[in-house]
């Protein structure tokens, strides 16, 4: 197996909407903001060539979406999905698999694209199997008020109409097991409707795919929730009983919105789960 960081290109957020009710004298020690008030935020994927399979997890916000679309969200950096994947010698259509945490736009936005004559919307990866999960995708499809701005469907129902879209089993308990990716999956609700947090085993070390459970280093601090959480009450316990197994098995966390930090271990501390050491993906994946 080996790993590769997929950069699908920066853009920033409110910091205070990121941060939801934490006071900005706090925040901004870990995230500085601009004279908007807006914080880098990266769209960090991942990619998995495990044998015949080049499994690529989220896929970032794409670029079918308007310029006024665009400018809420002010993009820097030259980093694209395309330039990323070719900077590790692949192309999009050798992905086998697109794996979703979650439908929010800056997560599967680049996994559909405009056709050739922008007339409709076509699946950007034609020979790969995009995964959800039945409860997530009605969901997304069938959008509460909260998140409807969120759920695009420009970026959901294409998958579908391809005939590529398939959902992995939700299980009883917290965590799937070997799931049809080959990797265990944590399951957590707070954010969104099961967002799936990916756990791979790689030589003997667990990498963990944060998604919006953990958005960066700075959301460490149990209340350190995101304003844009449905169900924050339930965030509060699930970052709290993953971040406990992060510490207790020195699980390497993979951080796809921390523009400035790219993994990380946690560490039990007085004030409960803390940053213990911050890595780069090469230092990590070679």
């Amino acid at each position: 197996m080996k790993l590769y960081p997929i950069n699908a290109g920066n853009f920033k957020l409110d910091g205070g909407a990121m941060f939801g009710v934490v006071p900005k004298s706090l925040w901004t020690k870990t995230n500085p903001a601009d004279s908007n008030n807006m914080i880098d935020i990266a769209a960090r994927c991942l990619l998995i060539e495990d044998g015949n399979r080049l499994i690529l997890i989220d896929t970032g916000m794409g670029n079918k979406q308007s310029d006024k679309f665009y400018g809420y969200y002010f993009l820097w950096g030259n980093d694209t999905l395309d330039t990323s994947l070719a900077a590790h010698g692949f192309h999009r259509n050798d992905i086998t698999d697109v794996f979703m945490t979650h439908l929010h736009f800056d997560h599967c936005g680049g996994s559909v694209q405009w056709n050739k004559d922008k007339t409709g919307y076509e699946t950007a990866f034609k020979n790969a199997h995009f995964w959800s999960n039945k409860n997530h995708w009605q969901w997304a499809v069938k959008p509460n008020r909260r998140e409807i701005a969120s759920f695009l469907k420009e970026n959901i129902l294409p998958m579908e109409e391809s005939g590529q879209l398939k959902f992995t089993a939700v299980p009883e308990q917290r965590i799937l097991k070997n799931s049809d990716l080959g990797f265990d999956i944590f399951f957590a609700n707070g954010h969104t409707e099961k967002q799936m947090i990916p756990m791979i085993n790689y030589k003997g070390n667990t990498i963990c795919f944060m998604a919006d459970l953990l958005p960066t280093a700075g959301h460490l601090p149990i209340p350190f929730v995101m304003g844009y959480d449905t169900r924050p009450l339930l965030t509060l316990d699930e970052k709290e009983l993953f971040l406990k197994l992060a510490a207790d098995n020195n699980y390497y966390l993979f951080l796809e919105h921390d523009a400035h930090n790219e993994i990380i271990t946690v560490k039990h501390t007085e004030k409960g789960v803390r940053l213990n050491e911050t890595y780069t993906c090469n230092t990590i994946f070679n």
